[in-house]
């Protein structure tokens, strides 16, 4: 399934809800999303099926299995942080579905036509949490301006949570978003984010012509904007789930395709 089958940004973020909702049926379910079918539609979530299928059987549910990890990143570090921030939060839900401190306020970041199709599904469900739903262009910079207008704190720590989204950046604008979350990060703020190696970005899959940058050694790249960071690849322990049974070649294979989970923490 390509990104032209799927057509525009809402009916792509359809297709991500629906990888949950289709995830959240198994026996062996890695979550439980209790509304992304309704997010998702029937349509997405029938063009969903036979790609997840296929990789299910490749043993490499990566959606899944990245859903799952970053969960635990959250459940792991939003004990003692009350500020959690989604760039590009699409049609995330976990707002609803992590069990948040009661003091805890989520910010999610996205275009107007993703959010604004997502409040529509979501009128009338509580989320866990103070939730704040900014419809902004996270290749601009207006985003900040609109994140401190909805009460965001930059002198206290934060969790940032970039799923699935750095990639579909040039570098001109991995830049300049990593530098605005620099400035509005304390030490001891969290991030997490999915990041793709060059053979990967120039690689056959269909989507592949939509991404726009890569990153082939994540330490050194985020220790550049302040972050002491570790990346882990899917199927190694801790990113597998006993069900992402696919293993990427060794990291120290440069050439070679690389996914990497990274999460990281501010320096002082």
């Amino acid at each position: 399934m390509s990104e032209e089958t799927v057509g525009n940004v809402s009916f792509t973020a359809k297709v991500i809800a629906a990888g949950r909702a289709i995830e959240s049926q198994r026996p062996d379910a890695l979550f439980i999303d209790p509304i992304a079918a309704q997010l998702a539609g029937q349509e997405a979530i029938e063009a969903a099926i036979p790609r997840l299928e296929e990789y299910e059987k490749q043993g490499r549910p990566f959606t899944s299995v990245r859903t799952r990890f970053f969960d635990d990143f959250l459940n792991n570090y939003s004990k003692h942080i009350q500020q959690i921030v989604f760039l590009g939060a699409g049609m995330d839900t976990r707002a609803f579905r992590l069990n948040w401190q009661s003091e805890t306020h989520v910010y999610e970041i996205d275009k107007p036509d993703v959010l604004l199709y997502k409040e529509s599904v979501l009128s009338g469900i509580i989320p866990n949490c103070n939730r704040h739903s900014i419809c902004a262009d996270l290749k601009e910079s207006l985003w900040v301006q609109m994140l401190l207008e909805e009460g965001y704190r930059p002198s206290e720590p934060s969790i940032w949570v970039l799923e699935g989204f750095l990639y579909y950046l040039n570098p001109t604008e991995v830049e300049n978003l990593l530098t605005n979350i620099q400035n509005l990060s304390v030490a001891g703020s969290y991030l997490g984010v999915d990041v793709i190696n060059t053979a990967i970005c120039n690689g056959s899959d269909d989507w592949a012509k939509y991404w726009l940058s890569s990153c082939d050694n994540p330490e050194s790249f985020f220790a550049a904007y302040g972050w002491n960071a570790s990346a882990i690849q899917p199927g190694e322990e801790g990113a597998s789930f006993g069900r992402f049974t696919y293993q990427f070649p060794l990291r120290n294979l440069p050439d070679a395709p690389h996914i990497f989970f990274v999460k990281a923490v501010k320096k002082n």
